[in-house]
């Protein structure tokens, strides 16, 4: 495993309703990539968003979880101890939404490169964007 994906990265991948750049693209076309990391942190943003009427989905939100998570496109990466702790600590001034807190902490600690189309993820410089 190469690559992690960022929650909008992966929605925009599953429902295919907006644009990624042309890397993302090619990155994410080439099955040589397989699996890409998730987060588990990602299917609870996403159904917290369909359950706050934030976000709508083209099928059921437990339908679309299911599907947006099979092997062998998808590994959920577990939220553990390391990732807990190194997402309080990350180096430098980072924003507050502790969903990407724990985001760019799994890709640290799994020396994983972040899909992002997140402008204040990218210009971290602590982690390994694309």
């Amino acid at each position: 495993m190469k690559y992690l994906l960022d929650t909008n990265v992966w929605l925009l991948m599953v429902e295919k309703t907006g644009s990624i750049s042309s890397d993302i693209d090619q990155v994410i076309h080439s099955p040589a990539n397989y699996p890409f990391g998730l987060s588990a942190i990602s299917a609870w943003e996403i159904a917290k968003k369909v359950s706050l009427g934030k976000l709508s989905l083209s099928i059921p939100v437990r339908d679309w979880l299911a599907r947006a998570t099979r092997k062998p496109f998808i590994e959920i990466l577990p939220l553990n101890v390391a990732i807990a702790l190194e997402s309080t600590v990350l180096p430098g001034p980072f924003h507050k939404d502790p969903a990407d807190q724990i985001i760019v902490a799994t890709a640290r600690v799994n020396n994983l490169t972040l899909l992002t189309i997140d402008k204040q993820i990218r210009e971290y410089a602590n982690v390994k964007t694309l």
